[in-house]
């Protein structure tokens, strides 16, 4: 059915269904910019008339086609907007970049599946999108004291650095356009007892549990210090001896990223693990070191716990790690600890104070739990951040 046809049957259904001011981009011309290398678009068969297919090379880490797409003021009036996708089938994902008001420091991003090989419609609401870098600028887009979606100069295809996974994928968008109303899950799953009741209780009637770790290189096992040992494998260990639950341990961990890069990446380790029992979170050297102090890093917390319960439909509880120290910032990132223990208490998620525990057992020779670039953990801090977690899941649930 070509463009104009489709639209014609869809307004004789509902006269509103498509004013002429929701198209953001039609795509049946390619005004995308690919990037030097390492990347292709080009037109082909559409949903509705033609598409645009992006076609990527592997390694293509921080390549992206860019657009002279711009905020409008229709765009403040609407809760998102959508687009079609064409995936080539694979288990990969593709990245959507917005840049908000000509500030590069100030970027929301979107992690989409291409997996179908048929047109399937994605819909996003402005809060979907998150701000990845920290910043008073970086705030929430659409949302009441948030950033205005008007102000977004540009639309880019592509995935940042911090993806990590860069393969060869190609894939095909049509029609974006605002959609003035979204279906939106509104409704609070914050639990009214003991945050990790549920996953203690399937912990001690002995079935199987699945454990996600968000992190950063504490926690990814790819990192040089941690390939011999390990705290969620060591906080597997524990459960399954303790409780006699089969554990698995979905570790999507990424050395050098921040808490916000890592919610853009949900939809990866939802793919394997759709409903899992209990999600950790483990972050704040590198958002330290981006600029992101203790308000700003509360509010993404409670960002990370509401994104995880409405993802699950809160069928995951959700566990906060504290900031841990380094042996050079034994008290300089203390503020972003008080986040995690401000974040936990406003959501009732759980909360392992590892801060804490270090800051004890540190007292006579911190460097004792760290390796020898005094940061990242050695066997005594993966036992600490182990035992810590471990004694929460207890305390947090009953």
């Amino acid at each position: 059915m070509s463009r104009c046809a489709a639209v014609l049957l869809a307004s004789l259904i509902n006269p509103s269904a498509f004013a002429a001011d929701d198209l953001i981009d039609a795509m049946d011309s390619n005004r995308f910019v690919s990037p030097k290398e390492k990347g292709k678009a080009e037109l082909v068969e559409g949903k509705f008339g033609k598409a645009v297919r992006f076609s990527f090379e592997q390694g293509c880490q921080n390549t992206f086609f860019t657009s002279r797409l711009r905020g409008k003021p229709e765009w403040d009036r609407a809760e998102g907007f959508s687009f079609w996708v064409k995936g080539d089938g694979s288990d990969s994902f593709g990245g959507l970049q917005l840049i908000f008001d000509d500030d590069y420091a100030v970027r929301y991003d979107l992690c989409f599946p291409i997996r179908s090989k048929e047109w399937t419609k994605i819909t996003v609401a402005w809060r979907d999108l998150v701000p990845v870098l920290p910043g008073p600028k970086a705030k929430p887009l659409g949302l009441p004291g948030g950033n205005a979606p008007s102000k977004v100069s540009t639309i880019w295809v592509g995935k940042w650095w911090y993806w990590r996974d860069y393969p060869a994928q190609s894939f095909a968008l049509d029609e974006i356009r605002l959609e003035q109303k979204i279906e939106q899950d509104m409704k609070d799953y914050q639990p009214e007892g003991a945050p990790l009741a549920h996953f203690l209780g399937k912990l001690k009637a002995g079935k199987p549990v699945t454990v996600v770790t968000v992190g950063d290189s504490l926690t990814d096992t790819r990192h040089w210090a941690n390939r011999e040992v390990s705290w969620p494998l060591l906080l597997k260990k524990h459960l399954e001896a303790k409780y006699g639950s089969k554990v698995t341990i979905l570790n999507p961990a990424i050395g050098g990223t921040q808490l916000r890069q890592n919610l853009v990446l949900m939809p990866r380790w939802l793919a394997q693990a759709r409903e899992p029992d209990l999600v950790t979170f483990c972050f704040g050297f590198n958002d330290w070191d981006s600029g992101m102090r203790g308000a700003q890093f509360r509010q993404s917390y409670e960002d990370a716990v509401d994104r995880v319960r409405r993802a699950t439909k809160g069928k995951a509880d959700v566990l906060i790690l504290t900031t841990l120290p380094a042996v050079e910032r034994w008290t300089t990132m203390a503020e972003l600890a008080e986040a995690c223990r401000a974040a936990a208490k406003a959501r009732n998620a759980g909360l392992a104070d590892t801060e804490r525990g270090f800051r004890e057992a540190g007292k006579e020779n911190r460097e004792r739990l760290y390796v020898r670039d005094r940061t990242h953990l050695g066997p005594l801090g993966h036992e600490l951040m182990a035992k810590t977690a471990a004694e929460a899941i207890e305390q947090s649930g009953r």
